[in-house]
């Protein structure tokens, strides 16, 4: 891994706690709970390497079709995470912000939400951005409806429709996008990940369940990174 041509925003969708947990003959929840573990690793390590912006996909609009235990149990565990990373990210000057739709998730989390955000936002280090109730068609619906909504009112002509108008629009406002995707578990899809941002991303996927993700792993992900010619377009 070289020191220069870093990429700015790595996006992580951390899939595998499930199947990690059952080659191990454990509950599921052990599963998820050694993926929140290792997530927040590699949260300080990004940080310590100087990546400016990290998304995960925590939890997608589609995982409310799991089973209501499975669901409960993840809603409990984001709770905890929040509470207890929220204190380790402000002494480690990272900043946690939230993409999706919060209102869906119960007043205690929208709470701790709402306080991670609030305690860490003048922090200056890496923004660790946590995809929560998000879908990407559901993003673009959400900036469908809003861009409608002001061209009803007069206040947009459908020709400005631009890409700064959508962009603008987006959860990740004024962030840049992601570099580079990673998706752990073998899997060969984005899933509705940052369908609007993902657009020239770099995508890797790793034969790896997220619980085994590593240092050395992202390591040798933004080294694969590096050797790539990103033409976007040109």
């Amino acid at each position: 891994m070289e020191e220069k041509n870093m990429p700015k925003h790595i996006g992580l969708i951390m899939d595998g706690n499930r199947r990690w947990a059952r080659s191990k003959m454990l509950p599921i929840k052990l599963g998820h709970k050694q993926g929140a573990e290792t997530l927040k690793k590699i949260v300080r390590y990004a940080n310590q390497l100087g990546i400016k912006y990290l998304t995960v996909y925590a939890f997608s609009t589609e995982n409310w079709r799991r089973s209501e235990e499975e669901v409960s149990g993840l809603m409990n565990l984001l709770q905890r995470y929040l509470d207890d990373f929220t204190k380790e990210a402000d002494t480690e000057n990272i900043v946690i912000r939230v993409l999706g739709d919060v209102t869906e998730l119960s007043e205690d989390l929208q709470k701790g939400i709402f306080s991670s955000i609030e305690r860490t936002k003048d922090n200056t280090g890496i923004i660790f951005n946590i995809a929560l109730n998000y879908g990407g068609r559901a993003e673009m619906i959400k900036v469908v409806k809003e861009i409608s909504e002001e061209v009803k009112k007069g206040n947009l002509k459908s020709e400005d429709i631009s890409e700064e108008v959508i962009s603008n629009r987006l959860y990740t406002k004024n962030q840049p996008d992601p570099d580079l995707i990673i998706r752990t578990s073998g899997e060969m899809r984005l899933s509705g990940f940052l369908m609007w941002q993902s657009v020239y991303s770099e995508i890797l996927f790793l034969d790896k369940y997220w619980p085994d993700f590593s240092e050395k792993d992202l390591d040798e992900s933004i080294a694969n990174y590096q050797k790539r010619k990103r033409n976007l377009g040109k």
